[in-house]
């Protein structure tokens, strides 16, 4: 699918052009890998490991970059110029605490909106490329070197001798506001959907759920929403409280749409504990649930 640069000043609610809107809606999402949570139990040394950057999933299919949905990202044409005409794979990013920022770009901004000029492109990984990881590492440095654009950056890939050193290294990464670690398996070719070989490492789990009931609040939060309560792609329903802010909470997301939450393991009747509202999911529903965008 090639990037569509249209002559009609249409827009509809959230900057949408109207050509976009409409190719949007019908394309198909793109091939991508997605990762399991990392628990233990790996022989680390056959892994490649990397900082996950909170940004949004761009793939880029050698014509035009993609959301993990498969909408189009009206990316400038300076930003995409000596890209190549195969596939790469990686995340929109603008800094650290910022993905409200870098999803509002994405989904809004025009190609010639100077905002573009904040947002780098984090290349993890060659769809296309046909060896395993150990093999595609410096072929990602190699494409990226080639494209020679100092918002194009091949994510550092390095190696970690023991889980000693991987925890080190997910310290440094939160220590500088990143939040965690990717191991990816040397020996694992590109796979589309979940895969065991792709592992992400964070301190706290985060998942989506959708906005089932809002419910008002009561002292301090007279007047202002108290919780939400939210239903898994699974079917569970639960009430979030926290996390919030006051602005937050005058405004709260709507039912119906999907938010992300953090948590810190289950209880005993498979509920999160400990769920704390993280952000609106900007794509709308998550992959396998009621389709749609996200990061990785």
């Amino acid at each position: 699918m090639v990037a569509v640069r249209s002559t009609t000043t249409t827009r509809f609610p959230g900057g949408c052009v109207a050509v976009l809107c409409a190719l949007a809606a019908s394309a198909a999402p793109p091939p991508v890998s997605l990762p399991e949570v990392y628990d233990g139990g790996v022989a680390l040394a056959d892994y490649w490991v990397s900082e996950k950057y909170d940004g949004v999933r761009g793939y880029w299919n050698g014509k035009a970059l993609v959301t993990r949905g498969g909408n189009t990202i009206d990316a400038p044409d300076w930003f995409t110029r000596g890209w190549p005409d195969t596939a790469m794979d990686g995340e929109l990013w603008v800094d650290y605490g910022a993905f409200s920022r870098v999803s509002v770009i994405v989904r809004t901004a025009e190609a010639d909106d100077p905002a573009w000029r904040s947002v780098s492109y984090r290349v993890f990984d060659l769809p296309e490329h046909g060896g395993d990881f150990d093999a595609r590492v410096p072929a990602i440095r190699e494409t990226v070197a080639r494209i020679d654009a100092p918002w194009v950056i091949a994510i550092r890939q390095f190696r970690v001798a023991d889980a000693a050193a991987l925890d080190a290294a997910l310290e440094r990464v939160l220590g500088r506001g990143g939040e965690g670690l990717i191991l990816h398996r040397g020996d694992s070719h590109y796979r589309a959907g979940p895969s065991d070989a792709l592992l992400k490492l964070k301190p706290f789990a985060d998942a989506e759920a959708k906005v089932v009931a809002i419910n008002p609040g009561s002292g301090r939060l007279e007047g202002l929403m108290g919780s939400i309560d939210v239903r898994t792609p699974g079917g569970r329903v639960f009430a979030i409280g926290s996390g919030f802010t006051d602005a937050q909470r005058a405004n709260p997301p709507p039912v119906g749409s999907w938010i992300t939450y953090r948590y810190s393991g289950r209880t005993a009747t498979g509920l999160p504990r400990f769920a704390r509202f993280l952000r609106r999911r900007a794509g709308g529903p998550p992959p396998g649930s009621e389709r749609d965008p996200g990061g990785r």
